[in-house]
């Protein structure tokens, strides 16, 4: 009851859209439902503790149930099913620890009648069981016959399907509301990857180094290195791998946007379209994450509602369901996956960040870039080190490619790119091989001085 109240009350303040709470799990009428299942199989003698007893592998009972969640072979919803395993000693069930109601529906059924729930309590409706067919697969008792041992005797051994009704309209509540969820989280996700798109043209305009905004690049570059770092809704480091939960997402959001507020990224924006994408990039991470947390309250839901069923009628389901329907995922999980890819693809990949464009012996920014013949760059000052070492072989590959490179090697389009979009990464490195170089040929007491006009 508690939780039934909680859920409710969760899906009407946590600010979901009025057409996603249209589609949850509606855990109230399943309740309801589960009452109907549970009453059903009380008047038919089959309370919990018997139901938990005669599904028992290893009882020694001479009935024996089965419960099973089959796939239709015409859809892709499961059906639940209910056979008895019933052993016969000359035409009696001969087991103490059966109740008289169940003792009745069993000797019922193995005599080929059927109790009608429709009828008033202690009545019954002559059924041929042998003929019976379920709505989905026809299925018929099969009664055996073995023989014993000694041959003085036979025992009858009938597997018969019990005709429940409750239950499969439970199930089929819960899996045509599932159905609805992926719909909604599919069309959800499409809508989404189109916001990553029309956010990522905005931050390409906004971040083009022009004289008018070279330093909303840099503001950009930054953000986007803080959002890498915060990893809010999935973990890549050993410790914490994989898929956060609602909680830790809203908690690394909260880190980022702290982040991006003490270092006064945003406000050092210089054109107001910058701010209004980052505003925007900041709406879409919240919505992912109220996808996540609607995501999380309806699996709860349907986790409780399958330990209710269990707990009520001992049958098994909370295990059951998952596996029956493991060909799709009970409400797909990939949508917070999908758009966070789709913004790392599209939207950050827009900014280059310093560390793609590092010299791998160095550590710093490959100035004047040296590509050699097996395609690993490297900056100019370290090739010329190494070559003078004689040494041959690429510090990656070990190709024997370093003592070829000459000027040739210099990718200029790379060189060009790296002016345009690291400018004040560039002119430092450039400060440093000035120094070395200055070094190199006056000695160590060599100091730079820039130009001076008189």
């Amino acid at each position: 009851m508690k939780f039934a109240h909680d859920y409710k009350q969760s899906l009407a303040s946590q600010g979901f859209p009025p057409h996603w709470v249209a589609h949850a799990i509606p855990y109230g009428q399943l309740k309801k439902c589960l009452k109907k299942v549970q009453r059903e199989l009380q008047e038919l003698g089959l309370d919990a503790e018997t139901l938990r007893a005669l599904l028992d592998p290893n009882t020694d009972s001479p009935v024996a149930l089965n419960y099973s969640l089959n796939p239709s072979s015409s859809s892709k919803l499961v059906r639940p099913k209910l056979t008895v395993n019933i052993h016969l000693h000359e035409g009696n069930i001969i087991d103490a620890s059966l109740a008289p109601t169940t003792r009745h529906f069993f000797e019922k059924i193995a005599s080929g009648f059927a109790p009608d729930s429709s009828e008033s309590e202690g009545e019954t409706k002559p059924v041929d069981i042998s003929r019976a067919e379920t709505s989905d697969e026809g299925t018929r008792a099969t009664p055996q016959t073995v023989i014993n041992g000694n041959g003085a005797g036979h025992e009858k051994h009938d597997i018969i399907e019990v005709p429940l009704v409750s239950d499969g309209v439970f199930f089929d509540i819960l899996q045509s509301d599932l159905g609805g969820l992926d719909a909604l989280q599919a069309t959800e996700r499409d809508q989404l990857k189109k916001e990553v798109k029309e956010i990522g043209k905005q931050v390409s305009q906004v971040s083009r180094p022009t004289r008018f905004s070279k330093s909303d690049l840099d503001h950009w570059r930054h953000i986007f290195e803080l959002y890498l770092d915060a990893e809010v809704f999935f973990a890549t480091h050993e410790q914490e791998h994989g898929a956060r939960s609602s909680q830790k997402a809203l908690q690394q959001l909260q880190w980022f946007q702290n982040q991006v507020q003490k270092q006064q990224l945003v406000a050092s924006f210089k054109l107001a379209e910058s701010r209004s994408a980052f505003s925007k990039f900041l709406e879409l991470n919240l919505t992912l994450l109220k996808h996540l947390q609607f995501q999380e309250l309806n699996m709860l839901a349907i986790s409780k509602i399958l330990k209710k069923f269990d707990k009520r009628t001992a049958l098994g389901v909370s295990r059951a369901f998952p596996n029956a329907i493991s060909s799709r995922k009970m409400i797909s999980g990939d949508i917070a996956k999908e758009v966070c890819a789709r913004i790392s693809n599209e939207l950050v990949s827009i900014i280059p960040q310093i560390n793609d464009y590092l010299c791998p012996i160095c550590y710093s920014i490959a100035y004047q870039p040296v590509r050699l013949g097996c395609q690993h760059v490297f900056c100019i000052r370290c090739i010329i080190k190494i070559q003078r070492r004689k040494e041959e072989c690429c510090p990656l590959c070990r190709a024997r490619v370093v003592m070829d490179a000459s000027a040739e090697n210099i990718d200029t389009e790379l060189e060009k790119f790296m002016k345009k979009y690291f400018l004040p990464e560039v002119k430092e490195k450039q400060r440093a091989n000035d120094i070395e170089r200055g070094v190199e040929v006056f000695g160590e007491g060599y100091t730079r001085s820039e130009c001076t006009v008189m």
